[in-house]
């Protein structure tokens, strides 16, 4: 029974008492909300959180992540003199080894994107690594990261601390109070239901760690995540292990050390994991550990001993092993559910619950307060899951890999071996055939490059030029040079119909979508505050309903956006991609290739750009969109699934003469940046205008009844942006390009790439940044600039241009 009455209603309540749930709480108390309840099925921390290592890291795989992963550490430095409770926080550093070039490199490349960070990160060699850690063999090590800011603390202790502080500011805290059902109103939460009773509550926080994925899907609500075997040892007090040591991760050699009160705690994340509680978790669990499997710890341990050989002799005083919650992609879940206005979520922190827990529930507090994200949190929000990532198989095959791959090399391109082929486009086998070598995105199989014959479809990665390079460069080629087709059927397609549609879309979209039957738009959807939370294609079908075109990995997200949009309006949407496959036919061969396949003039005239219409191609009928993302004359053919192979045959047959080439992903993003189109979630995303984008071009500011941003934009323009989307192309042709590479302009540090890839035709790395200048950012600031971009701790000259480095007048896709 719970200590005191419940309330009946509450302005909010958090399921959940781990570290997660304990910050929310206590940022939401800080924030001035008098109403906090905070419910816990049995005791706090008694989930996972107990069991944590209690490691805080701080360098993330990208600003916003390193943003939160350093605010929890600068938290905890003073929540024990803030609340009274003792937290065993310190800061006593971190060492990361590197036992090979290919994981210097990584860690190297790392140490230059800390510095956009403004994190200390020191690349130190064998030496340095041995003052240091003076406890390791170094023999083997050629160097390492040296993060003097990172630390460690003791998990209960955080959370019980951030509980004192969220009730010492009003928040109120229930123990052993079990949360039986979520009530709704079918649009809405409207509380939960309890063993003690109901509270109202207009928003809930699903901060359930390893249980939220059966409590979330009691209402619809998609939380796909699953727990793993999580092992650790602990030995006896060792001589020679001092409360001053740093933490150490072995990542070639799956591990981490930590100190622990005179003792060694070493923790794995082995490559193979195996998955727990698939079938349900016991009703009575709590602080409980799992039998486990010392077999499956054994390979870490025994490289460990190598690694520090005082462990051979020392005792162990614990062998643990206990559940964590991982997720399909290895990153949390955050924020509001697409499925259930006012249902929050913060749940699968991948065994980072810890370094993490102070960052999210600043941020989780403040997108409550505001009903938005305070920041780009793209990478870790809820609405990028797709539905099939339920399956309970799926999760348990995926979460086998995701553990292990938190210590893995994170190489580029890098593709996930489990749980594949769950999404297939009808051409998949004829890809299979031509030599594909398949990459997942949102589950869908997609050719990413072409092994010609006699050459595996497989990947060598490297950091430098993978084994396909050539490959893809051939396909490139193709494209620029002849005619390439290319598998878009994994795009998702909305269909928009209804009597106020125009009107409502017209709100929506940035651009003017009141165009001709037939016309096609590309636009943005903005938020209030001019932010670009999509970047679609619109085609106007009839005088009211549109095709709405976006990016795979956006499906969720774009139909949430869109339909939280249009929910008061006459207009209905459906989501149709399931219906439909897409091929680009791409390239300057394009039009003689189909028009030697249709009655239909697609001359320039009679079938410009930025125009679609139905052709027949063989014995099928297509919707074909004159439109490009590779920069070259081309269409895209949109037909109904059961056409699909028909199409291909047909095109393939017909296509020898022409030059016909198959043509991957890769190929397709060099020839994107080349042209320097925009990637979401790359390029752009909700913290982007489109000023600051360079995508002003697209927005309709005079059409009537205006635009949701319009007013934000307009402010902007008067005063001016601060930051500037850049292209570069590197002129060493050797060097490759990938993401957050530091951007140096007169050896003033001013910003890092989003994205970048080879661009075979500008004969070298091209990628696409954003300048940042608080005087501002213009044409003449950018031209007059010496560029420079680092790599791995080594600064490449670069040409900068706010233009396309490729056919900037556009001239090739309109001829």
């Amino acid at each position: 029974m719970p200590s005191a009455t419940l309330p009946a209603q509450a302005q909010v309540v958090i399921v959940g008492g781990g570290v997660i749930g304990c910050s929310i709480a206590y940022h939401l108390a800080k924030l001035g909300w008098q109403d906090v309840v905070l419910l816990e099925r049995r005791k706090l921390t008694s989930g996972t959180t107990w069991h944590a290592a209690g490691l805080i890291g701080q360098l993330r795989a990208t600003q916003n992540m390193t943003r939160l992963a350093r605010y929890s550490a600068e938290l905890y430095t003073g929540l024990e003199a803030e609340t009274g409770q003792a937290t065993g926080y310190k800061q006593n550093g971190s060492v990361t080894l590197a036992t090979n070039p290919e994981r210097f490199e990584e860690l190297k490349r790392n140490a230059s994107m800390a510095k956009v960070f403004g994190l200390q990160v020191d690349v130190i060699d064998r030496a340095e690594v041995a003052r240091h850690y003076p406890l390791i063999r170094t023999d083997d090590v050629l160097g390492g990261l040296w993060i003097p800011s990172d630390g460690q603390a003791n998990p209960i202790d955080v959370t019980q601390a951030l509980a004192r502080g969220a009730r010492s500011n009003g928040a109120r805290i229930f123990e052993d109070t079990k949360v039986t059902r979520l009530l709704h109103d079918g649009t809405r939460i409207t509380g939960v239901a309890t063993e003690h009773g109901d509270i109202r509550a207009a928003r809930v926080v699903l901060c359930a760690g390893m249980w939220t994925r059966e409590l979330a899907a009691s209402v619809g609500v998609n939380v796909p995540l699953h727990a793993c075997e999580h092992y650790y040892l602990v030995t006896e007090p060792v001589a020679g292990v001092t409360s001053d040591l740093p933490v150490l991760r072995d990542y070639d050699a799956c591990a981490y050390y930590k100190e622990d009160a005179g003792k060694i705690l070493l923790g794995a994340f082995e490559p193979v994991a195996r998955p727990w509680g698939g079938d349900g978790i016991p009703e009575e669990f709590c602080f409980d550990e799992l039998p486990g499997d010392f077999e499956q710890f054994a390979p870490v341990l025994e490289q460990a001993i190598q690694r520090m050989p005082l462990l051979e002799d020392a005792g162990v005083q614990t062998f643990f092993c206990g559940p964590e919650s991982f997720t399909p992609d290895d990153r949390y879940h955050l924020g509001e559910s697409p499925e259930l206005d006012g249902l929050f979520v913060a749940a699968g922190f991948n065994s980072i619950g810890i370094q993490s827990a102070g960052g999210v529930g600043k941020v989780a507090a403040e997108w409550l307060r505001d009903g938005h994200p305070p920041a780009d949190l793209w990478e870790v929000d809820v609405r990028r899951n797709m539905p099939f990532q339920a399956n309970r198989r799926y999760l348990a095959d995926r979460a086998t890999e995701t553990l292990g791959l938190l210590y893995a090399m994170h190489w580029p391109f890098r593709q996930y071996t489990s749980a594949r082929g769950v999404r297939r486009t009808p051409f998949h086998d004829r890809w299979a055939a031509e030599g594909a070598a398949f990459g997942e995105l949102a589950g869908w199989e997609r050719p990413n490059w072409f092994a010609p014959k006699g050459v595996e479809p497989q990947y060598a990665y490297s950091w430098k030029r993978q084994n396909w390079f050539d490959y893809s460069a051939a396909e490139h080629r193709a494209v620029r040079e002849a005619v390439g087709v290319l598998d878009l059927s994994s795009f998702a397609e909305f269909l928009v119909q209804g009597s106020d549609a125009t009107q409502r879309m017209n709100q929506i979209c940035a651009n003017d979508i009141d165009v001709p039957v037939g016309r096609i738009v590309y636009t943005q959807w903005l938020n209030p505050r001019g932010g670009i939370e999509a970047d679609v294609t619109v085609c106007r079908l009839n005088d009211a309903a549109y095709l709405v075109i976006s990016p795979p990995a956006q499906q969720t997200r774009d139909l949430h956006w869109l339909q939280r949009q249009l929910r008061d309006s006459t207009a209905t949407v459906t989501d149709v991609s399931s219906g439909y496959a897409v091929l680009g036919v791409m390239g300057p061969n394009s039009r003689a290739l189909l028009q030697s396949l249709t009655d239909a003039d697609l001359g320039n005239d009679a079938f410009p750009f930025g125009h679609f219409r139905d052709i027949d191609i063989g014995y099928a009928t297509v919707r074909a969109l004159r439109v490009t993302y590779v920069g070259e004359l081309g269409w895209e053919l949109h037909m109904p699934a059961e056409f699909a192979l028909h199409v291909y045959d047909t095109l393939m047959q017909a296509g020898t003469a022409f030059g016909l080439k198959p043509v991957g992903m890769h190929a397709m993003n060099s020839l994107r940046i080349e042209k320097a189109y925009r990637h979401w979630g790359h390029d752009i995303s909700d913290e982007d205008t489109p000023l600051e984008a360079g995508l002003n071009f697209a927005v309709a500011y005079d059409k009537p009844g205006g635009f949701i941003g319009r007013d934000a934009l307009l402010a902007q323009k008067q005063t001016g942006v601060r930051k500037h989307l850049v292209q570069f192309l590197l002129e060493n042709p050797e060097p490759m390009l990938y993401h957050n590479e530091p951007i140096w302009r007169d050896d003033t540090l001013v910003g890092y790439v989003a994205s970048g890839m080879y661009g075979h035709t500008l004969g070298g790395a091209v990628g696409l940044g954003y300048v940042h200048h608080a005087g501002g950012v213009d044409a003449a600031f950018v031209r007059e600039g010496r560029y420079e971009i680092e790599i791995a701790g080594e600064r490449f000259p670069a040409k900068a241009s706010l233009r396309p480095m490729y056919d900037a007048k556009g001239l090739r896709i309109r001829c």
